[in-house]
């Protein structure tokens, strides 16, 4: 029967403890949890498989932006299981990748398990992202995608003016920047962040399931800007007829939802602590 035989894969990181939970369904598929925190889903034999819905949204913005197939360079903040790198190397092949991971436990046991090592024109390094962003020459990538959590935890400090400043010259012209983050129904937090960005890009899309935008549930937001126009009128028809509906706002159109909040700053940052991720990690100890 498919899955039997794989056991579950725990080890110590940097954060807590790292699972790698095999998929019952799937003999290749693996979810990448700490502290039973899904991170990552990773399926080896089809790496363009997108199974966590943050995931698919940003395949989705990803693939609008450029052409199909077309190679772009990108720098990953937060890797875990690595899943976009894996993606673009799958459906954009000669892409050039680097991904800023702190924890090094957790890129040890990925790459022992997971076959890291074998997606091509990857690089790994364990380092934060910020300083990653900060020491890259100006004009220098295509995508810069931030998918940052210790565990469970919201991390808040790249989500300034500042670090959206640096992400905006790291870019080339006509570059996408992509963020995943959570939050809880009050979008204390998400709605400050966007306004960062909005400050400095000046096309900004937001993603996000109903629920979380009319503030009835917490969950993750994903937000993309570009100097260019994004594929807004194409993600909202892709959104309005995925399985699970989620919809794509402009600044304008979520301000009209759920009112605007003053940008993060280095000397305005956030006070009140983010609610932590839900625990989802199907099969893991923790659950």
């Amino acid at each position: 029967m498919v899955g039997l035989g794989r056991q579950r894969i725990e080890s110590a990181c940097r954060f807590g403890v790292a699972e790698l939970i095999p998929d019952r369904l799937r003999d290749n598929g693996w979810t990448v949890a700490v502290d039973g925190v899904a991170q990552s889903y990773v399926d080896l034999a089809e790496p363009a498989r997108l199974k966590m819905p943050f995931a698919a949204w940003l395949g989705q913005a990803i693939d609008r932006h450029w052409e199909p197939g077309a190679a772009v360079s990108g720098l990953f903040i937060g890797g875990a299981g690595c899943t976009l790198p894996r993606y673009v190397a799958a459906t954009r092949p000669g892409s050039v990748q680097t991904v800023y991971e702190l924890d090094g436990p957790l890129v040890d046991l990925v790459r022992e398990h997971l076959e890291l090592d074998r997606v091509p024109g990857l690089r790994v390094v364990v380092q934060d992202g910020r300083s990653g962003v900060e020491a890259a020459a100006a004009g220098s990538v295509d995508l810069v995608l931030s998918d940052v959590f210790q565990a469970g935890n919201v991390v808040t400090e790249l989500a300034t003016v500042e670090f959206a400043s640096e992400v905006s010259r790291v870019l080339r012209p006509g570059g996408l920047y992509a963020v995943n983050m959570w939050d809880g129904p009050d979008l204390g937090f998400a709605l400050r962040a966007v306004a960062s960005i909005a400050a400095v890009l000046p096309h900004v899309l937001v993603i996000a399931q109903p629920g979380v935008l009319l503030r009835r549930q917490a969950g993750n937001v994903v937000v993309i800007a570009s100097t260019r126009g994004l594929a807004v009128a194409e993600l909202v028809e892709w959104g309005a007829a995925a399985e699970t509906r989620v919809s794509c706002l402009t600044p304008t159109q979520l301000a009209a939802v759920c009112g605007t909040a003053a940008p993060l700053t280095e000397a305005d940052p956030l006070v009140e602590p983010v609610r932590p991720v839900q625990r989802w990690g199907y099969g893991s100890r923790f659950t």
